[in-house]
């Protein structure tokens, strides 16, 4: 069993600001571990977490595959998120290299086609409107899980480079980044609520797109069913 990474160096004041790993963490966690093997034999050299928080999953990650050969990016729109997930990243050994920024805008032109792993957990939680606008403005904890309506409004408003209409479904916004970003032998680790309609997220991925997707593992947490996705442009052997 591969161990959780140490955040024993995060404080309280941190986790009043950084969103405290929790059963969506964990369950994504597990789904790497139970990946490790077939991780481990594409030899990853680009790895890249949108929304990493207190950087807990990356340094996981980098557990699995090493720090040798991989390089770890890391995004937050929350400031004191990038910090703790570079203080997680030295905690653990791992050279987690973060960055402020809504999604992974800086990274569009630069990694085109060529992330190797690449991890999102959204903010899925449904709210009302203004408490999601106000969640973002702030760049604050609360624009971690604050979600909008239906838990994916401001999913679909962070990705303002998008040439298509304004209010995008969540499998756009998938499909987006797997497009731009996904190396042809990448994998896309998605956090993803059961409401959010998975068999038709995964159904349009594979008609438009030709990613495959498989759901590699799925848990009941409390009132929440939470699942992690994994998206292909090939089927993993």
């Amino acid at each position: 069993m591969i161990p959780t990474p140490d955040l024993s160096h995060l404080t309280r004041h941190d986790l009043e600001q950084v969103y405290d790993p929790a059963e969506d963490t964990f369950l994504l966690l597990d789904s790497l571990e139970q990946e490790a093997e077939a991780l481990r034999k594409e030899c990853p050299l680009i790895c890249l977490e949108v929304g990493s928080g207190s950087g807990c999953v990356s340094a996981f990650l980098g557990k699995i595959l090493g720090q040798s050969s991989s390089l770890y990016l890391c995004t937050d729109i929350n400031k004191h998120a990038t910090r703790c997930t570079l203080a997680t990243g030295k905690q653990n050994k791992m050279p987690l290299d973060p960055v402020t920024c809504s999604l992974a805008r800086p990274f569009l032109s630069r990694l085109h086609h060529g992330v190797d792993v690449l991890l999102f957990n959204p903010p899925y939680v449904p709210t009302d409107t203004e408490e999601a606008s106000s969640a973002q403005s702030s760049a604050g904890i609360a624009g971690s899980w604050a979600g909008g309506a239906d838990g994916m409004e401001i999913t679909n408003c962070l990705l303002q480079d998008v040439e298509v209409s304004s209010f995008l479904m969540l499998w756009n916004i998938i499909n987006y980044a797997s497009q731009c970003l996904l190396s042809p032998q990448g994998r896309f680790y998605l956090v993803a609520l059961k409401q959010n309609d998975v068999p038709s997220i995964r159904s349009r991925m594979l008609e438009d797109f030709g990613l495959t997707s498989q759901v590699v593992i799925e848990r009941r947490a409390g009132r929440e069913f939470l699942l992690i996705i994994r998206f292909t442009r090939t089927v993993p052997s």
